[in-house]
């Protein structure tokens, strides 16, 4: 085991499964010579030479349109968006492509391509480069999309992702790349993390929290906030938002009868949204309280700190929006 940030478990997959596999290579700008904009793919081109690390020109849609076009050829690419604001340009080669050819040719095509996307806000980094925009991709079939949390999770399930013969978005939110208390035990050898399938980060008795991605880390500081007043609550962390398993969060609600969910995109028409819908439509009768959401103000990010902050998800919403219902 060794304790890894964020950044250094997508790496060491990464670097495994290049290991393991001659058919995966990474493409996109900057991540050959310069070692990725957050220094993810640093020394790969030295280690693994410029046939399977590309730097590529400035156009996702070419990153993409390759990148799924080899693909279908039968290798496995890991193409890296700068940002996932610039996967916006690629929505074509994402959606009308990737993500349907093989129902489009009734299965004679697989497209094992990996979307490495970075995103989220807190960075200061204005309203064009700090959207969370994860429901949007995990509104169309075909495309699994990923949000890990925590390192361990984001080794695994990076790991199975390179290995699914489908396209998966698979999405790292940037705050938590090197933060210090998203630190984790990682195992050093081979493993995976199942694709769809939700985690219990935290048990409790009274409330359940929902969140995925940089949501978990304030859902659980705010548990231990609460657990201080005597108040236990359950984090679920979705981890994967297509395909959603809400197996797992339906247990922990008909445990406690009460949720918040939480998450970093904007609330209107977001993940939230369905999630309180699956779980009135599948649970109702174990419905006590308002399902409350904790998400992004419904505005573009602004650029000043404390704007920023002020409109983005933190502990004490969440605290406040779960005694609301208690």
């Amino acid at each position: 085991m060794a304790r890894l940030t964020l950044r250094e478990a997508i790496t060491d997959a990464l670097r495994e499964e290049m290991q393991r596999d001659d058919n995966v290579f990474i493409m996109g700008e900057e991540v050959a010579d310069w070692g990725g904009t957050y220094a993810v793919t640093k020394g790969f081109l030295e280690e693994f030479g410029p046939r399977r690390v590309r730097d590529t020109p400035i156009s996702e849609m070419v990153i993409a349109g390759a990148a799924t076009g080899a693909a279908m050829a039968g290798l496995r690419p890991v193409a890296e968006f700068m940002t996932i604001n610039f996967a916006f340009v690629a929505f074509d080669a994402i959606i009308n492509h990737a993500a349907k050819v093989s129902y489009m040719f009734n299965g004679q095509f697989d497209c094992p391509v990996v979307f490495r996307a970075p995103g989220g806000g807190g960075k200061q980094l204005g309203a064009t480069h700090s959207h969370t925009p994860d429901v949007i991709f995990a509104h169309f079939p075909g495309l699994k999309v990923v949000c890990p949390a925590t390192p361990y999770d984001a080794k695994g399930l990076l790991k199975a992702a390179i290995r699914d013969n489908g396209p998966v978005l698979f999405i790292e939110a940037v705050p938590l790349y090197t933060s210090p208390k998203v630190r984790d035990e990682v195992p050093e050898g081979d493993y995976t993390v199942p694709i769809g399938v939700s985690d219990v980060k935290r048990e409790g008795s009274d409330v359940t929290i929902i969140t995925y991605g940089e949501g978990l880390h304030i859902s659980l500081d705010a548990a231990r906030q609460l657990e201080r007043e005597g108040i236990e609550a359950e984090v679920v962390d979705l981890r994967t938002l297509q395909p959603l398993d809400m197996s797992v969060p339906l247990a922990s609600f008909k445990k406690t009868f009460k949720a918040v969910v939480v998450e970093f995109g904007h609330q209107t028409y977001g993940i939230g949204a369905e999630i309180v819908a699956r779980l009135q439509e599948e649970a109702f009768d174990y419905l006590d309280a308002p399902i409350k959401r904790v998400a992004q103000n419904d505005v573009p990010a602004p650029y000043s700190g404390l704007l920023e902050k002020a409109a983005l998800p933190d502990a004490d919403k969440v605290v406040a929006a779960v005694k609301e219902i208690l």
